[in-house]
């Protein structure tokens, strides 16, 4: 017992929902682990981003549970529902990710040549992953904003998108890399520019209002986020018509895919990836400045 009557493990955070949502997690998520690393494998960029994602999400879960379980989480110089909640939410997208990669890349209908028991785990490790990723899910579920109740920015539908635009442009960002082609016009580096600009400032909003610093602006953070929300809308907006014109287009471009494409190395392939994932995240951006006129934020939040 502590000198205020209390106990010094926190039972709600094991035996309330919030609390089995992260055994699971944890769970999962080290079985996931396992069965890559006894029988399933994996090898390339593609399966080195995955066992990344498994490890690093439990990883950061273990520590989450530990610090909630312990009631050590109050000695973190941070706000800490805002950090579980965009934690939980960046997890979420990361597995979905994982999910897909994975059994796209290692999982076929014919047994490989280490044998079909390696197909077997590899279904396994692909069922977990999946699993884990409605484990996530149900986090952000109940710890998201309801009506009536006083939260973080980050659990608000703005805060959430937040975390999802920033990990599309991550997506955005990796197929740029992967020879798009994008240094070949000035326009299409103007959508590099907007791309990186806008998730710059995307992730300084995320870490101030997770580190608790919002007040560091000097102006309010409420019509910062409406401004440049309202401004990433405009941006977006324009990278939207600039980049399938000098992508796609006879004159720039080509507007079919090329026969001779190989799979994971054709620059077609990433210039479609960078245009759907850019309509996807003016999509975002401006469903968030909709909600963000809704909302009464809170910059500040009592762990």
């Amino acid at each position: 017992m502590d000198p205020y009557g209390g106990h010094y493990l926190n039972r709600d955070a094991v035996l309330s929902g919030l609390g089995a949502s992260r055994i699971c997690q944890l769970v999962l998520g080290c079985t996931t682990m396992a069965l890559v690393a006894h029988s399933a494998g994996f090898s390339d960029t593609y399966g080195t981003f995955c066992m990344f994602v498994w490890c690093f999400c439990f990883a950061v879960t273990l520590v989450i549970f530990t610090l909630d379980v312990a009631r050590l989480h109050g000695c973190m110089p941070i706000s800490w529902d805002n950090f579980t909640v965009a934690f939980a939410m960046l997890a979420t997208l990361m597995y979905v990710t994982a999910s897909i990669v994975y059994p796209v890349y290692f999982l076929s209908r014919e047994c490989p040549s280490q044998g079909c028991e390696v197909r077997d785990y590899r279904i396994a490790v692909t069922v977990c992953s999946s699993v884990c990723c409605f484990a996530y899910g149900a986090e952000v579920f109940l710890t998201r904003a309801k009506p009536g109740h006083v939260v973080g920015y980050m659990a608000t539908m703005s805060g959430l998108l937040k975390v999802v635009q920033a990990f599309i442009a991550c997506i955005i960002f990796g197929a740029l890399a992967n020879d798009s082609e994008y240094n070949r016009h000035i326009a299409t580096q103007y959508c590099v520019v907007v791309y990186s600009l806008c998730f710059a400032v995307t992730v300084v909003v995320v870490m101030l209002t997770v580190s608790g610093r919002t007040s560091a602006l000097r102006l309010p953070f409420d019509r910062f986020v409406i401004v440049y929300t309202f401004l990433a809308v405009l941006l977006y907006m324009s990278a939207a018509v600039v980049w399938p014109v000098f992508s796609f287009d006879k004159k720039y471009g080509t507007p079919s895919r090329p026969d001779n494409c190989l799979r994971g190395k054709c620059p077609w392939d990433s210039k479609l990836v960078v245009a759907v994932f850019t309509f996807a995240n003016l999509v975002l951006y401006f469903t968030d400045l909709v909600y963000s006129q809704r909302i009464r934020f809170v910059t500040q939040s009592a762990a």
